[in-house]
């Protein structure tokens, strides 16, 4: 996962600077929709195990 954000980084700091070739901003935007998607995965996970330990009302 650390390639994608580096990869993700160089390219958004190439954009910034000099600008991007159509193939490069293809790129990125693949990049970015992989690592949301794992990035959604995570948080689907981490909720799925997520246990309520006690039942209280709040007040």
């Amino acid at each position: 996962m650390q390639i994608f954000i580096e990869r993700i980084n160089e390219l958004s700091r190439k954009k910034r600077t000099v600008g991007l070739e159509e193939w490069e901003a293809a790129e990125q935007e693949a990049l970015r929709q992989e690592y949301l998607t794992f990035i959604r995965e995570q948080v689907k996970e981490t909720l799925s195990n997520v246990q309520v330990e006690e039942d209280s009302p709040l007040q």
